[in-house]
């Protein structure tokens, strides 16, 4: 075959939601090396059926060349995130036991605990535990740069985590549970 009835493929990849591309096949393989395109970006060329991850694909030997595959989700430690499940909960005692440490009545107390004068705790608590959980993922593998932001906001996070690790939801929904009670009490 003679170089001018070559056909260049064109390849698209994610990146923040957004289509980026076409890329050549050269283009690709320097946005591997430049760390661009990694394990979990979604690419498509012509005559994929739809948008693979980018190791779901002929692109899986360049990836590995440039670093291993992030471990897998069942071999990731949930302590911390099963932590920050329960951290409503948690950051309400905490609260309360703050409050009563720091004021001088019981009623002066309680009047801080119904006035939620110490919220700081528990966001405190939720927003460490889910930057300290995403550091881990990161040093897992996992490129947590799509996410990252979100560990302020924890049940994002959570959802968002579990997708990424093809986990079950149960964290995500024990959190928004533990929130709900503590909206209650």
């Amino acid at each position: 075959m003679d170089a001018s009835t070559t056909e260049t493929v064109s390849w698209f990849y994610e990146t923040d939601g957004q289509r980026k591309g076409p890329v050549s096949e050269e283009g690709m393989l320097a946005l591997i090396k430049q760390g661009i395109v990694t394990y979990g970006t979604l690419i498509w060329k012509a005559g994929f059926p739809e948008w693979l991850k980018a190791e779901d694909s002929e692109l899986r030997s360049h990836l590995e060349r440039v670093a291993p595959p992030p471990i897998t989700g069942k071999h990731i430690g949930n302590g911390v995130v099963w932590t920050l499940a329960f951290a409503p909960l948690i950051g309400y005692v905490l609260e309360s036991a703050f409050a009563y440490a720091v004021n001088s009545s019981d009623s002066a107390a309680d009047a801080a605990m119904s006035d939620s004068k110490y919220w700081f705790i528990t966001l405190a608590l939720n927003v460490g535990l889910s930057y300290f959980d995403e550091g881990r993922l990161n040093r897992a593998g996992y490129d947590t740069g799509k996410f990252k932001a979100l560990a302020w906001l924890v049940p994002v996070y959570l959802y968002k985590r579990a997708k990424a690790l093809n986990q079950s939801l149960g964290y995500f929904i024990v959190w928004m549970a533990c929130f709900v009670l503590t909206l209650l009490t």
